[in-house]
């Protein structure tokens, strides 16, 4: 359980009304002063920092108004995932409304792979002849692309947010928080929040007073892209988050309501990062992962309702189809992994096999890493002997730098600390393998692996009143370094007869002899709920159901009681 400070927690609760378990959450994530508290608890657009700080913005921008004005062809160049789709729809739809001849382009995973590789990048010149790309979620460590645009007559500028290497591109501009001056924030942007900054710095270099875009209408696009990547969701990220989760519900975008209505979200009032994360996050990533990225980018782009229709009917197919494959390869890589596995001796893992699609193996790393508490690679061989693979990792392991000293059998690879991308011959593949655990086995020997449930807050049942549950959802958006808070009640039983519900859910009431409370526990019914006192942890959330809605606890653990728990003060 995180230590709170009692004193801030006061001083906070009192100056932004809120309960004082809640300004202890505040407190505990950086908002220990009123000022920074009310900060977090309003964000306004306003607040958003002048986008011109961004080292190379100024020279960004004096490019691309010279193509505006020459009528220059501009090619958006993307990624195919949703933060690099969204990137690119957003950038477009820009520079197209201030006049400009821009046409999109992302890359196919499997033919080109990740980025401004030459293959991808000769496909653009050959299908779009433009003399300007503006790469988005991509590009810094492109030296050799950028340098291959330039002998070809064709300037390049790069936005992007991912961690440089020594050598960067040397490319009109670099716009990357991660490049130039260190960035002082502690919550980076996304790919699309630096695509946001240019186009802001755009409208204001233009037009100083009255914009010739209204960038509010493009930030369901920009909540989007920013959720799918999980960068954290504290300060600029925030507000635009914030911002952007009101537009999707309300999305001026055919496509957008399209991809919502396929996957029944069209009825939904209020969004949450849950919706765009398991839900249309996925949906859109699959057309990348199973295909071409194309199909998803066509439907951010098209005006079409019919059109739209169809593609999000397509990526619904996808998605089915990205499941089973995953599904299959994951359950291949855990019967590789635990055929050798030794908690005591491995400090991560790498599962590989021949014919596994790219397009899966980073969710499949996800998948394993959550599993073992490691770092993790997946590999996939194809029929030439070349492997190429996702890594996901565990914090406190810098998987970029794991990388970086690894690389020797490396042919490429890219990313930053939680998550990257490898490429490596079969020949060097267990060459690979050992340098990758001896390097985690070096860095994590003293470290704890074990799962650990980080508990917010002890609370008690009493202060779960309808005021406090409508201070809980000011906290939110709730995602990446802004999780939901966890409650810790202890000495509270079981109020009637639990029951299970669905795929071994157990339902059940609990009491402290004072107030009850709703309780899920998903995924627990092998296991038997304590027949007296007992200590529980769970996220309080609202339960919809026939049209009523009321407090429910989803239920992370619970254990024999230990002590009494706090006092009850009121009936919920």
């Amino acid at each position: 359980m995180r230590d709170p400070d009692p004193e801030a927690a006061r001083r906070v609760a009192q100056a932004c009304g809120i309960p004082e378990p809640l300004g202890a959450v505040l407190a505990q994530r950086g908002c220990g002063e009123p000022e920074w508290a009310q900060s977090f608890l309003h964000p306004r657009l306003r607040d958003l920092a002048d986008p011109f700080a961004y080292e190379g913005m100024h020279s960004a921008v004096e490019r691309i108004e010279r193509a505006l004005r020459s009528g220059e062809k501009v090619a958006v160049f993307g990624d195919y995932d949703v933060d690099g789709l969204t990137a690119t729809a957003l950038l477009v739809r820009v520079l197209r409304r201030l006049g400009g001849r821009v046409e999109p382009f992302v890359p196919h995973r499997i033919e080109e792979g990740y980025g401004l590789t030459a293959e991808a990048l000769d496909r653009c010149l050959a299908e779009h002849a433009p003399g300007l790309i503006v790469t988005v979620d991509c590009g810094t460590n492109a030296v050799d692309a950028v340098e291959r645009a330039r002998a070809a007559g064709v300037d390049v500028i790069v936005t992007d947010h991912h961690e440089p290497d020594t050598r960067i591109a040397a490319a009109v501009a670099v716009v990357n928080p991660k490049h130039g001056e260190p960035d002082s924030s502690d919550a980076p942007p996304a790919g699309v929040g630096v695509a946001f900054k240019l186009c802001h710095a755009l409208l204001k270099h233009r037009n100083g007073g009255r914009p010739e875009v209204d960038l509010r209408e493009l930030l369901d696009y920009v909540a989007l892209g920013t959720v799918a990547d999980l960068v954290p969701l504290r300060g600029e990220n925030r507000i635009l988050v914030h911002a952007g989760l009101r537009r999707l519900a309300r999305s001026k975008w055919a496509g957008v309501r399209a991809l919502a209505e396929a996957a029944d979200l069209h009825r939904e009032r209020e969004w949450t990062c849950y919706h765009i994360g398991f839900v249309l996050g996925p949906r859109l990533n699959a057309a990348g992962r199973v295909g071409t990225a194309a199909r998803a980018l066509d439907l951010l782009l098209s005006g079409d309702p019919e059109a739209c229709a169809e593609g999000a009917r397509e990526l619904e197919r996808a998605n089915t189809e990205r499941r089973n494959m995953e599904r299959r390869i994951r359950e291949r890589a855990v019967e590789q992994v635990d055929a050798a596995f030794d908690p005591d001796r491995d400090y991560a893992v790498l599962a590989a096999g021949e014919g596994w699609h790219p397009g899966v193996l980073g969710i499949v790393a996800s998948r394993l890493c959550a599993r073992y508490r490691r770092p993790a690679m997946v590999i996939g061989l194809d029929e030439e002997g070349v492997g190429r693979g996702s890594g996901r990792s565990i914090e406190g392991f810098d998987l970029h730098a794991a990388l970086t000293a690894c690389a020797g059998p490396l042919e490429r690879f890219g990313g930053h600390a939680l998550a990257a991308g490898v490429t490596v011959k079969a020949g060097r593949l267990e060459e690979f393998r050992a340098a990758f655990a001896e390097h985690a086995a070096t860095c994590l020997a003293d470290a704890d692996l074990r799962p650990v449930l980080e508990i917010d807050r002890e609370a008690s049942l009493g202060d779960f009143t309808p005021e406090f549950r409508r201070a809980l959802q000011r906290l939110a958006p709730f995602g990446e370094a802004n999780p939901e808070p966890v409650w810790m009640i202890r000495g509270v039983r079981v109020d009637g007869e639990p029951r299970v519900v669905g795929d071994r859910h157990w339902k059940f009431r609990i009491t402290d002899g004072r107030n009850r409370l709703n309780a899920i526990a998903f995924r627990m019914a092998d296991r038997e709920i304590p027949g007296g006192c007992f200590d529980i942890v769970g996220r309080l959330r609202d339960n919809t159901f026939r049209g009523r809605t009321t407090p429910q606890l989803q239920v992370c653990d619970f254990r024999e009681g230990e002590g009494e728990g706090l006092s009850g003060r009121a009936e919920t």
